[in-house]
């Protein structure tokens, strides 16, 4: 997998370096214990796949510039920020095995960061006017929020339908990496047929990607083979168990509710529920979904011309649904 994303990155490898140096300096402040937590977290760097994106979707749409980095910067700050909220919410000390901020600095320094990274993600576009960049990544964010609500809201009286589930997704996770290929093709001064198609893109690979993270939560895909049960244990109806409850009797669909709603610390429990949603057929449902949104990303993909890019863009696509972690 590793060097299946060198492959990837082999199209933008300099535009990617060049991204690295100037994140570095977007996130740098005269405060001096904001530069060292900026600097602790630039450690935690992943695998870039939203830059990625952002490169990509740019050369396939015309010419990487400043404002292409900008936008790739604007994202990632974005992101960042979400991510250090995400963690202050769910009271979580790791992210990737590494402490988070909140476990090092506590909520009210971790939320302050968070901020911090969101107002330079602003000032960023603003003092170069790129609104346009602005008004995509805005969409997203609102979208993002509405999105986690909306989870939560199903989450208590756990009455999510396939359809709701799809909307939740598209929204949370989705709605970024839309973004993502709009932003990339939108700093290229492509046309909006072509912004509006890359936006399409993103948010088909964006749904396929969240499936394939559910399939991990039973186990399925990952390097350890290891069930973790945690969404479940959250209350998170993700599509192969909403695929159980729809093909269950009323009198079954009770006992499930009743195990997810108030038996997630019983380990048993949950084994026997993930073996049960395995033997119904809800884990190859939801891998036959997966593929079906990635085939229509890779059919919006072939629409144009072959290049570089676009072999890179289809790679990456493939890699998001055959990732192990």
């Amino acid at each position: 997998m590793k060097s299946l994303l060198n492959e990837i990155k082999a199209p933008v490898e300099s535009h990617i370096a060049e991204f690295e140096k100037r994140f570095r300096a977007s996130m740098q402040s005269s405060t001096p214990l904001l530069n060292r937590i900026t600097t602790y977290m630039l450690k935690r760097k992943g695998k870039q796949i939203r830059p990625l994106f952002v490169f990509l979707s740019a050369e396939l749409s015309g010419t990487v510039n400043d404002a292409t980095h900008r936008a790739a910067s604007l994202i990632e700050l974005l992101h960042t920020a979400t991510l250090i909220h995400d963690d202050v919410v769910d009271d979580s000390n790791e992210r990737r095995g590494i402490f988070s901020l909140n476990a090092l600095w506590k909520n009210k320094i971790a939320v302050l960061v968070g901020d911090y990274l969101l107002s330079k993600g602003l000032l960023l576009s603003l003092d170069h006017d790129d609104f346009e960049l602005l008004r995509i990544v805005s969409d997203a964010t609102r979208e993002m929020s509405e999105g986690e609500l909306l989870q939560i809201e199903k989450a208590r009286r756990l009455d999510i339908s396939e359809e709701v589930y799809f909307e939740i997704i598209r929204k949370k996770t989705a709605s970024l990496i839309a973004s993502c290929c709009a932003c990339g093709a939108a700093s290229t001064g492509a046309d909006e047929a072509i912004v509006k198609k890359l936006h399409l893109f993103g948010e088909l690979t964006g749904i396929a990607f969240q499936i394939k993270d559910d399939l991990f939560d039973y186990g399925k895909g990952l390097d350890t083979g290891k069930p973790s049960a945690i969404d479940i244990k959250e209350k998170k109806m993700t599509l192969p168990l909403i695929y159980l409850l729809n093909n269950s009797s009323w009198a079954e669909k009770r006992k499930i509710i009743n195990v997810v709603k108030n038996q997630g610390d019983d380990a048993a429990k949950m084994q026997a529920l993930i073996r049960q949603v395995s033997d119904a057929g809800g884990l190859s449902y939801a891998e036959k979904r997966m593929m079906e949104y990635r085939q229509q990303a890779l059919d919006i993909l072939h629409q144009f011309e072959e290049s570089p890019a676009r072999e890179a863009l289809e790679k990456l696509v493939v890699f998001t649904t055959e990732r192990r972690n």
